[in-house]
């Protein structure tokens, strides 16, 4: 069984870290922060409103460094876009690099008519949100760090949660919350074929991923708990591919799939304890397997954690990245939580892990590799 157990108190790794961006008036919202190092720059992306977690008009900013500590003053990436009735919400879902071209990928959704409020240019409470419309996925992208293309959409009505990334046979895996699409089109953006874990819950309509949809299938497929979402995954050398999720309990779930992300067991419980947050597994470069996030339930998101297993199922091995309070200088729904959403990348011999601070600030960390023992 996947855990985090361990009998050793965990280390506090030599490190460093930069604020990315502060929150500020009429930006006072900052979350699901991604990271890329393309073309001798890291690239730091993420979500931003004015005040509430995926409002109306929410965007996509990002900002430039050239070594980590010194990013420039953060831009639009993809400003806001109107919908049918209000603006849209985009969602930043990470940041890739596939031959020679940098990605960012997003989700989209419009809240119902009905329920948005203040003549549409608010969200709806969340007891209040329905259904969203025209759920969709969409990237831009970059051949020289400074040219975008225009948005444009993937086919896909989800939201991801991180950007795709390669299997072991070099198809790509793009990790949401119930869809778990795949290509085999190594560009990163070509034609994805549908897999997950939602069963007939959509009857004869289109399965569709965002965070309503999640909340529908969790009830209809019958799991005990009240919300399955938010994957990462990870593979191991027997090809299992195991796809984390979060389940707002104090473990994580998992769904596992033995065919290449063609299909999928249903999620089971786990023993590895969470504290309702989303959070990132991958490999380093020695083979190990490794977990960012806040595993110490109930704390609110603090502190933050690496975990580190030899074998992909003990991550017994566990290192305080982060763990000093911070508070929030601006109002806003859905404001919790001090070390949100990490994202993380390996280069050049460290560890940087991406995150916001009580979705208000964007901040990053990195730990040489060698800390990590």
């Amino acid at each position: 069984m996947i855990n985090c157990k361990t009998t050793q108190e965990p280390k506090i790794p030599q490190n460093e870290k930069c604020l990315v961006f502060e929150g500020r008036e009429g930006a006072g919202y900052n979350h699901h922060a991604c990271v890329a190092f393309f073309k001798g720059k890291f690239y730091a992306a993420w979500s931003s409103s004015p005040n509430n977690e995926d409002d109306c008009g929410q965007k996509i900013m990002m900002s430039v460094s050239d070594r980590f500590d010194n990013w420039c003053e953060a831009f639009p990436l993809i400003d806001s876009m109107r919908g049918e009735y209000s603006n849209a919400v985009l969602l930043a879902g990470g940041l890739a690099v596939f031959g020679d071209t940098l990605y960012m990928y997003f989700g989209y959704y419009e809240y119902a008519k009905e329920d948005v409020r203040e003549n549409g240019t608010l969200r709806p409470l969340a007891e209040n949100d329905h259904y969203h419309n025209g759920t969709k996925a969409g990237f831009v992208c970059t051949k020289d760090g400074k040219v975008w293309s225009e948005p444009q959409f993937l086919g896909i009505p989800a939201v991801p949660n991180h950007a795709p990334s390669p299997l072991h046979s070099g198809r790509l895996l793009m990790p949401c919350s119930i869809l778990f699409p795949y290509s085999d089109d190594k560009s990163g953006v070509g034609e994805y074929k549908f897999a997950g874990i939602y069963g007939d819950s959509f009857g004869d309509a289109k399965p569709y991923d965002d965070s309503v949809s999640v909340e529908m299938v969790t009830k209809k497929m019958g799991w005990n708990v009240r919300l399955i979402c938010e994957g990462s995954f990870f593979q191991t050398d027997d090809d299992v591919i195991h796809m984390m999720l979060r389940s707002n309990t104090e473990h994580l779930w998992c769904a596992e799939s033995r065919d290449d992300g063609e299909s999928w067991t249903g999620p089971f419980e786990t023993e590895f304890t969470d504290d309702w947050a989303k959070f990132h597994f991958s490999r380093l470069p020695d083979g190990r397997f490794y977990y960012v996030g806040n595993n110490v339930p109930g704390q609110g998101r603090n502190p933050l954690m690496l975990c580190v297993s030899e074998d992909g199922e003990n991550f017994d091995r566990h290192f305080i990245l982060r763990n000093e309070p911070f508070e929030r200088k601006f109002g806003g729904l859905y404001k919790g939580g001090v070390y949100g959403y990490p994202v993380s990348i390996v280069h050049d011999g460290y560890l940087y892990v991406i995150y916001s601070k009580r979705k208000e600030n964007i901040e990053i960390t990195r730990v040489s590799l060698d800390e990590i023992k």
